[in-house]
């Protein structure tokens, strides 16, 4: 790092803490360098999943589904069914449809989830004109379960990188606040919907197929991002818990439990006390909590697991926190 970088950073630091760029330490330069590295690599890492994402769903989509008129769920299977039944492009339907949706992440998620996804969106559309991918396949059970896991893959991918490829999921997080319906039942109940409207217009065998493929799809998503439910329970234990919590109460904007327990390793097994807390949150938001507390606490211990169902309270504060 050149002493001109270095500088320019102090400059930064100073208006910052509003201090003079010679009371900025080597410890804090130093940090900041690791910030702006990690952020790098972490975006570098995101940009690679959601691109290699947009592939697999368009092989899934041009080499299996499109050219056999087969249909999956979510926006991804009324832009096939419209395709399908009127002719028009699904490059165009798959970023009209998905539009609206992408605005609502910008509210129920953050506004880089939704530019990701705009992103993400238009890349598949161009992907989809673009590309020659070959058609493999006309048999129906393989059209079916390769072309559900090919577009999952992609799905799965791009929510890994931070983005949706389709937007299903945003309306039932967004759906499930305001009413007493989990996601599962309102992603079910969607595409329920979907697959009636295509025995009605495609004949009851497409839509059977239509409903394998969203199952391959689905557990294929399921398993690309390492089975996380719809929400997921975050325990986290940090000598930095203060500033860790204030970012899930006030980033995040969910309730966070703060408890006191007891931590011990090594050899003789010393006890000391330390602060717990505990969040629950929608599988979207992992990847944003795990990212800042690695740049707040590289060392902080986190247990992710599966959670099923809850019930009371609220998962979603606004600028309140719990405990």
């Amino acid at each position: 790092m050149t002493e001109f970088i270095q500088n320019i950073l102090r400059r930064i630091i100073q208006a910052q803490l509003g201090s003079s760029p010679e009371s900025v330490s080597r410890y804090q330069v130093a940090k900041a360098i690791y910030l702006i590295t990690l952020s790098f690599r972490q975006g570098l890492i995101d940009t690679l999943m959601v691109f290699t994402g947009v592939l697999m769903a368009g092989l899934g989509l041009k080499s299996f589904l499109l050219p056999n008129q087969f249909i999956d769920g979510g926006v991804t299977g009324i832009s096939l069914l419209v395709s399908v039944t009127m002719g028009l492009p699904l490059s165009v339907l798959i970023v009209l449809i998905n539009l609206p949706f992408v605005l609502l992440a910008y509210r129920q998620i953050s506004p880089s989830f939704a530019l990701k996804s705009i992103m993400a969106v238009a890349t598949l559309a161009l992907v989809i004109v673009f590309v020659p991918y070959p058609i493999i396949t006309s048999d129906k059970l393989l059209i079916a379960s390769f072309g559900g896991f090919f577009l999952g893959t992609g799905i799965g991918l791009a929510i890994r990188g931070g983005a949706v490829l389709d937007g299903t999921e945003v309306l039932a997080i967004y759906l499930s606040r305001k009413s007493s319906f989990s996601v599962g039942d309102i992603i079910l109940i969607f595409n329920l919907m979907i697959f009636s409207v295509a025995a009605y217009l495609l004949g009851f065998e497409t839509a059977m197929y239509a409903i394998l493929t969203y199952l391959a799809a689905s557990k294929t998503v399921d398993f690309i991002i390492e089975g996380v439910e719809e929400y997921v329970g975050v325990t986290i234990i940090s000598s930095h818990h203060e500033e860790i919590r204030q970012f899930i109460v006030h980033k995040l904007q969910v309730g966070v439990t703060t408890y006191t327990g007891s931590s011990g390793h090594g050899k003789r097994g010393k006890n000391y006390p330390t602060e717990i807390l505990f969040t629950v949150i929608t599988r979207l938001e992992i990847g944003k909590l795990q990212h800042e507390v690695e740049k707040i606490d590289s060392n902080a211990f986190i247990v992710i697991g599966n959670v099923r169902g809850i019930k009371g309270g609220s998962t979603r504060q606004r600028a309140v926190d719990k405990h």
